[in-house]
């Protein structure tokens, strides 16, 4: 019997081998592993064999992986039953994973032909121990059943690759990706294998296999760090752990890592399984004596489905071959085929300084393709093409950006941004300049310092060297300084202040550059996450974008007055306390209309009684005439919740009565769901401020948690100050929120100390560490001068 000590390893519960990271761990794994079942199984004698499959077969096993193994005989054996007792047994007692099973060569054959991942584990057969030609046959069988059921078997491991992905998303872009089932992890690399065994592709290559062991490597250190537990998922609060076990500096570095490559597997597999899909769809036995070469463009043809080179084109000598391939691929829809691109990757020279006329319009070609262009600039990023034509990509190539509010790697999301722009390239006289701009806006996040700002630096490089005049680089140099005004305007400022519209019209300087600057707003938006745009936002932008073009064009600009008809109408109502609660034309938003008399602190009740009834508060603003006041409030619902008016009216009058302590509510809350695993963002929160001559705009960013809002309303509130509008934002794991302030006197908060008086209080109220109550707003000018510097969408 093994001792305890051994189980317990392959258990995941005990680690005598802290040292050992990597392939030496994973070897000394599978060795103990075999070394323990070869003396559980004893000598079995003629007819009998235990193996090893699946990812133990591979020897890949990781603490606390399931033992996959198979007990093979051949029929003529009376004790097979108690041999597998004799091996399962002291497993399940032990509480080591199994997955088992007993049977003979025609047994396993019949349950893969069945069964797509008993077919699988079959091609990665190993003996253990045991009747050595068993084995030998089982292999052989297994393997050549597999070639020979190859038009059926492949399209189905395609489609298990594809559920996959649908299911788990991908490796490359998942803020926690489980770095074996997720698209692009090692599920999708045994799944390359298999189609080299069915003879239909090449062995993955030795860069697809250096990032399967980058996998392997951080999948030994998630299971080591979770005791053996079933957890292949890297976790946020794992990260540093895992990077550190690694020699890798950081865990953003870490993430870098396995961003690459999970991007290098889903690649591969998107590639190899082209060709063998193309394979197996044509059902000719029989070709022509020379293919038939389509012409596409100058030294570009199609062949057999696949972009191909001309016969007498010298890669060499045309630097801008590359450009005009992928934008034909893109065009047509017909992938580049692979002689083709290897041979681009040897042989095409790097771009003159400036470019060619005609390789600039082959870039903004394939831009201007919109979705198709994703594929084929991955590809020309995977053989190393895309750096050779724009070196500052190398910088922001597979960077993670670590929140939840961006989907994709920064260099993804700039393609997925062009891909997006491409959709208005009809609505600007510039296209070719929204394309750039959507594809360059956030290339300065690979650099130092504020992105905005790199970006700027690296596109006066990358302006000159595409061969654009000055004039055109002033224009994207204005996109990138720019691309956030229009987003952050809308929904951290009021639209309806006149100094929020001459703020973002003074910034554009131009119809032009307005104009740009909303397609690019809305291509970045749409290409950042799915909550990053939506109607409520779109309607604002364009508002905004409206009143900012009249301003340009010297016209009037549509703002509304302080009190229109309909607010004074409400105002007018004679009820104690009203409560309206009117849908919005955008989904899942409502206005939440409060009228009561005038009393301080009303707008923070009101939040706190939202925040009780789950309504997230996108804008509030409040106005008062003869002692009333009205609160206007755009709220989101959650998970297809109707806003209660009755409820609503109920917890306003006891909140407003006394009776309802929304502070201890909150709290309650907050403490009901700390045991549940939520991402933070690290660092406290921040305070700036912002003079708009009429009012100050105090900006809080803080961690998004259940009734912020109130806690910032309150604070404001206590210092007798007038919040007329408040603004929601959020961004990722924070809220960014803004508060047009103003003194009881009715002018603006320009004082430094009272400016840091206000964020003091802000900051307690956040359950932030502050300085001391004498100090001035100088003590917090490390909050307010990053308060500042949102992540970019």
């Amino acid at each position: 019997m093994p001792d305890q000590d051994r189980l317990e390893i392959l258990r995941g519960r005990h680690d005598p081998l802290p040292e050992q990271r990597g392939a030496e761990l994973r070897g000394l794994l599978t060795e103990l592993a075999d070394d323990v079942l070869r003396e559980l199984l004893g000598d079995p004698g003629p007819g009998i064999a235990l193996l090893a499959v699946g990812g133990y077969g591979r020897c890949q096993p990781a603490f606390g992986s399931d033992l996959d193994l198979v007990l093979l005989h051949d029929g003529s054996r009376s004790d097979v039953s108690a041999v597998a007792d004799a091996v399962w047994y002291p497993l399940w007692d032990a509480g080591i994973g199994l997955d088992h099973s007993v049977r003979t060569v025609d047994e396993a054959i019949a349950v893969a032909d069945d069964d797509l991942k008993a077919a699988l584990g079959l091609l990665d057969v190993r003996r253990i121990a045991g009747d050595d030609e068993l084995v030998r046959t089982l292999a052989r069988r297994a393997r050549d059943r597999w070639r020979t059921r190859a038009p059926k078997r492949l399209p189905e491991l395609a489609a298990a690759v594809a559920e996959r992905a649908d299911q788990l998303g991908e490796v490359a872009f998942l803020l926690e990706p489980d770095v074996k089932e997720s698209r692009g992890g090692l599920r999708d690399l045994a799944a390359l294998h298999a189609l080299a065994a069915a003879w239909v592709a090449e062995v993955p290559s030795a860069r697809v296999l250096a990032a399967a062991e980058v996998l392997l490597d951080v999948r030994g250190e998630i299971r080591r760090i979770n005791a053996g537990r079933a957890q292949d998922r890297l976790l946020l609060q794992d990260g540093t752990a895992v990077a550190t076990a690694l020699d890798y500096p950081d865990s953003m570095a870490l993430a870098h890592a396995v961003a690459d490559a999970g991007r290098t597997i889903s690649w591969a597999w998107d590639a190899t399984w082209y060709r063998t899909a193309a394979g197996l769809r044509s059902t000719s036995r029989w070709r022509s004596r020379r293919p038939v070469r389509r012409p596409l463009d100058e030294g570009v043809v199609e062949q057999d489905g696949e972009i191909q080179l001309a016969l007498d084109i010298d890669p060499t000598k045309d630097p801008a071959l590359v450009l005009r391939v992928a934008a034909a691929a893109a065009r047509t829809g017909v992938p580049m085929g692979r002689f083709a691109v290897d041979r681009l990757a040897r042989e095409a020279p790097s771009m003159p300084d400036p470019w060619p006329p005609a390789a600039r319009d082959s870039l903004v070609a394939l831009l201007a393709t919109g979705p198709a262009a994703i594929g084929v600039l991955e590809t020309l990023d995977q053989v190393g093409l895309l750096v050779r034509l724009l070196p500052e990509w190398a910088a922001v190539r597979s960077r993670p950006q670590r929140n939840p509010y961006h989907r994709f790697t920064v260099d993804r999301h700039l393609i997925e941004t062009a891909a997006r722009a491409a959709a208005f390239t009809r609505d600007v006289d510039r296209p070719d300049l929204l394309l750039l701009g959507a594809l360059l806006h956030d290339i300065g996040k690979g650099y130092p310092g504020d992105h905005t700002d790199a970006g700027i630096e690296q596109v006066r490089r990358i302006g000159p060297r595409l061969g654009l005049p000055p004039a055109d680089v002033d224009v994207l140099i204005a996109m990138i300084r720019h691309h956030l005004l229009l987003g952050e305007s809308a929904t951290r400022r009021d639209i309806d202040d006149l100094a929020t519209i001459e703020a973002v019209a003074g910034a554009a300087g131009s119809e032009r550059i307005l104009t740009l600057l909303h397609l690019l707003t809305e291509a970045d938006s749409r290409a950042t996450g799915p909550t990053a745009w939506n109607a409520w936002k779109a309607r604002l932008i364009g508002d905004l974008v409206a009143r900012a073009r009249a301003l340009l064009g010297g016209q009037s600009v549509p703002c509304p007055p302080r009190l229109d008809e309909r607010q004074r109408a409400l105002l007018a109502l004679t009820p104690e306390h009203v409560i309206q609660v009117n849908p919005l034309p955008d989904e899942g938003m409502f206005e939440i209309v409060v009228v009561t008399d005038d009393q301080v602190g009303l707008l923070a009740v009101t939040a706190g009684v939202l925040a009780l009834n789950r309504l997230d508060i996108r804008r509030a603003s409040a106005r008062s005439a003869d002692g009333r006041a009205l609160l206007q409030a755009a709220v989101a619902t959650q998970h297809g919740y109707l806003p209660e008016r009755d409820k609503l009216l109920a917890d306003l009058r006891a909140a407003l009565g006394g009776t309802l302590d929304i502070a201890r509510r909150l709290a309650d809350r907050e403490r009901d769901y700390a045991g549940v695993r939520q991402w933070t963002t690290p660092g406290p929160p921040q305070v700036s401020f912002d003079d708009l001559g009429t009012a100050t705009v105090a900006e809080v960013r803080a961690p998004d948690q259940a009734g912020v809002l109130f806690r910032i309303v309150r604070a404001l509130s206590e210092l007798r100050l007038d919040v007329g509008t408040a603004i929601v934002a959020t961004l990722g794991l924070d809220v960014v929120d803004a508060f047009y302030l103003r003194e009881a006197d009715g002018g603006p908060v320009t004082d430094p100390a009272r400016q840091g008086e206000i964020a003091r209080a802000v900051l307690r109220a956040l359950g932030a560490e502050v300085a001391a109550d004498d100090a001035d707003l100088a003590d917090l000018a490390g909050i307010a001068d990053t308060a500042g510097a949102a992540p970019g969408l």
